[in-house]
């Protein structure tokens, strides 16, 4: 039977979660708005409506805040179905190979658009912190990870060269779909959405070389 001090430690511990997911909200939204430099703790803690200490308490150092958004934003990812599986998933279910491309194209301007912002944040504070610049070479392995799960299924569709390695055609894309070449194009040079998954779907098959996608 349940115990009064069990329920004690469920209500303390869904308390707990309460008040970590209001930390990592607060912050994922002032870091957005002001960098990760620009964002105190006390910043997150004013917006999160809790004392400065709770933050140390309940996720860490402000290293540990950055870390948080970023898993936080990572599964949110997986549950509304921008994940590598996803991708995967999308790419087997093409009917023709330029299909298969779009769906590419698709998924690599959803994920940058949920992905671009955290990644200029994280961008800005490799460069003063070691911890971040470890975190940022981990997004980018993750990154080269999800890519990777997706060649497969290009290969199956697209008849990818033989001599072309899945490393290297993950790397290709990963390259071509960089959070950063993102943000120069959509955000420093006005692109639309639109815009940008059309010049994917024209430049992909360049980096993925293949007989199979009819030229434009």
């Amino acid at each position: 039977m349940e115990t009064p001090r069990t329920r004690s430690q469920i209500r303390r511990d869904l308390q707990t979660m309460g008040t970590r997911g209001d930390i990592v909200q607060a912050a994922s939204e002032l870091m957005r708005e002001h960098g990760y430099i620009g964002t105190s703790i006390a910043a997150i803690a004013e917006r999160g409506g809790v004392a400065v200490q709770t933050i140390y308490n309940t996720v860490g150092s402000k290293v540990d805040v950055l870390a948080a958004v970023l898993a936080s934003a990572h599964s949110d990812a997986r549950s509304s179905g921008v994940s590598a599986a996803e991708l995967a998933t999308g790419i087997t279910g093409a009917r023709t190979p330029v299909a298969a491309v779009g769906a590419l194209a698709t998924w690599i301007t959803a994920d940058n658009e949920r992905a671009a912002p955290l990644h200029r944040v994280v961008n800005e504070a490799a460069g003063t912190d070691p911890e971040i610049r470890e975190l940022e070479v981990t997004m980018a392995a993750r990154s080269l990870h999800a890519y990777a799960e997706a060649v497969g299924a290009l290969r199956a569709q697209l008849g990818l060269r033989p001599g072309l390695s899945d490393h290297e055609a993950a790397t290709s894309i990963w390259a071509l779909g960089h959070p950063q070449v993102f943000h120069t194009l959509v955000v420093g040079l006005g692109w639309s959405r639109d815009a940008y998954t059309a010049w994917l779907r024209s430049a992909l098959p360049g980096v993925l070389p293949t007989g199979r996608i009819p030229a434009r």
